[in-house]
């Protein structure tokens, strides 16, 4: 039945492979269920319901990938977009939650008809190479800082806005050890580095008597306090226009760029500019329907992870690899307790070494054209320094437009970066906080 459903032998795999790649693939991304409830649990959500709305997005997310596309990518809340929806949104900005719930609702529901319609596609052929690793580069510097904060390596100061923090305190000791851990695993090789880390920075620190244990396994809480309490309404206001923007923006860049990404080494897109493949507008819309799906449970916006590839590296080629991922995650919220016993300091390595992989984007942006490379810096600089994925997008794209109309470039920007930069000015002319 397995094989007749996902076409195993058409893949070139079988059930043993396509079970161990769902497995590999889970334990290099399974950090998500201890990581994205501490972060939106800072907007005042309910910890224990955010735990375990991220493991049914998660599941949920995962099996629509396995049953509708047939694809061996995981879906679960993306690391970037949790922190942009509870550091800006609700932190900076001051919409609550619930609102911000709505946004994401919202933001789902347009990326639906941008995929449907071939807009999405569209969208992400007319961003500049150069902005699209800027902006991957750019978060992975916000994750950074936010990290670094919640280990206290990083503390306020009036003199110059940040400082380093007491290094020899037990919090930022121990974040480092938790780094240097998940680093020299993943050179390694070694599957779940990041989980590894982070529980083993967690049992040093109940060990010393720095944080309180929970326990293991329970039945999993309550998902209420979160599950169904997204207020459209209140997000359809005009000064949250420019939020779903980016998370539309980010939406179309991350999870398109991931999709395609993985799916090209695992071989199941044909070679070429187009990257053509039956199954690529199921795996797109896939995706879109997950991010609705995430706004009524409870959890920012669900989105293709890029740990995927670790999955089709150890074989997986089918949807199959995907379902296993959803019934691991279904099994992880008999883990509550554990996920409860995890400091913050704990979690934040894991940050701080996504933040160093996605800084290795900078890499590919054209450091020669400074039409390309100065707007590229800035959107990486003013996403960290204002605290803002938004802040830093509208940076970007509006110094990119304008710099290449000052250099008489303005033929080579593609009609999508005109509309999103315009978009931008306007919400700075009459949507500034």
């Amino acid at each position: 039945m397995l094989d007749s459903y996902f076409k195993l032998q058409e893949h070139g795999t079988n059930v043993r492979t396509e079970l161990i790649a769902g497995l590999t693939t889970f334990l290099t991304m399974a950090y998500i269920i201890f990581v994205n409830p501490q972060i939106l649990a800072t907007t005042g959500m309910d910890q224990s319901a955010v735990f375990v709305a991220t493991c049914l997005a998660a599941a949920l997310g995962s099996a629509i990938m396995a049953l509708y596309a047939n694809w061996p990518i995981a879906m679960a809340p993306g690391m970037g977009l949790n922190a942009f929806f509870a550091f800006t949104v609700v932190g900076a900005l001051g919409f609550t939650w619930q609102q911000a719930l709505g946004a994401v609702f919202i933001s789902g529901c347009i990326f639906l008809i941008l995929t449907v319609t071939g807009v999405r596609r569209w969208l992400v052929a007319g961003i500049p190479h150069s902005m699209r690793s800027a902006i991957a580069a750019g978060i992975g510097l916000f994750l950074g800082i936010i990290a670094l904060k919640n280990a206290g390596i990083v503390v306020t100061s009036e003199a110059t806005s940040v400082t380093l923090g007491h290094m020899m305190a037990p919090a930022p000791m121990l974040a480092m050890l938790g780094f240097f851990i998940i680093a020299a695993l993943d050179a390694l090789k070694v599957t779940g580095a990041i989980l590894i880390g982070i529980l083993v920075v967690t049992l040093i620190s109940i060990a010393a008597g720095f944080s309180d244990f929970g326990g293991i396994v329970d039945t999993p809480p309550s998902i209420a306090p979160t599950f169904l309490q997204l207020d459209v309404v209140g997000a359809l206001g005009v000064g949250i226009v420019h939020v779903v923007l980016v998370f539309v923006l980010v939406e179309v860049f991350d999870a398109t760029g991931t999709l395609i990404g993985v799916a090209k080494r695992a071989g199941l897109l044909e070679e070429g500019p187009s990257h053509t493949s039956p199954q690529l507008g199921k795996a797109l819309l896939a995706d879109s329907s997950a991010i609705v799906a995430g706004s009524f449970l409870g959890t920012s916006s669900t989105t293709a992870y890029v740990e995927s590839a670790s999955g089709v590296q150890a074989g997986g080629r089918t949807g199959l690899t995907a379902l296993t991922v959803a019934v691991l995650f279904l099994a992880a919220l008999f883990f509550a307790p554990l996920a409860g016993s995890v400091p913050a300091f704990a979690t934040a390595p894991a940050l701080l070494f996504v933040a160093c992989l996605m800084a290795r984007e900078l890499t590919d942006i054209d450091w020669d054209d400074i039409t390309e490379a100065a707007p590229a810096a800035l959107t990486a600089m003013m996403m960290p320094f204002t605290y803002s994925i938004a802040n830093g997008l509208a940076f970007g794209f509006i110094s990119y437009a304008a710099l290449k109309l000052l250099t008489g470039k303005a033929r080579d920007v593609h009609a999508a970066t005109w509309l999103v930069a315009g978009l931008f000015l306007i919400r700075f002319a009459f949507f500034q906080e």
